[in-house]
């Protein structure tokens, strides 16, 4: 009876698929030693070398503070670190960050099959479509 009602939310739905989502990732990035949005941040800063903290703050929906304390906590570990130009703060990796690359991009080749041999290949990738267009539209409300 309950279900019923919290199925038709999209508040709940969307939480509910977060909360499991995430827990798959957890798992799936476990052996980096990183978390997800952490090694999200490096594969963006391997692809983009010398990006500026706010495009990556733009790319990972992320509030410039928090950003900040994510890179902190890279640069801490010696995998990535800052360098000004201007007013801009760039990240690029450093060594011990681009060695770090193959084991961050199969967790995350660990979690699309995980979540796909479940949802299905091609449904997994129409509701990731859906859902990332669906945040855009919500983020110009």
């Amino acid at each position: 009876m309950l279900d019923i009602l919290l199925k038709d939310c999209l508040y709940f739905t969307v939480s509910h698929l977060s909360r499991t989502i995430n827990r798959m990732a957890e798992e799936a990035f476990a052996p980096t030693g990183l978390s997800p949005t952490y090694a999200f941040l490096l594969m963006l800063a391997a692809e983009n070398p010398g990006i500026s903290q706010k495009d990556l703050c733009s790319a990972l929906n992320l509030m410039p503070s928090t950003l900040t304390r994510f890179v902190d906590k890279l640069e801490a570990k010696h995998l990535v670190f800052r360098q000004s130009e201007g007013k801009n703060s760039l990240i690029y990796l450093t060594d011990e960050g681009r060695a770090l690359q193959p084991a961050i991009t199969e967790a995350w080749g660990t979690l699309y099959h995980k979540y796909s041999a479940v949802l299905g290949y091609d449904n997994g990738n129409e509701l990731t479509k859906i859902i990332y267009e669906a945040a855009h539209k919500l983020d110009r409300v």
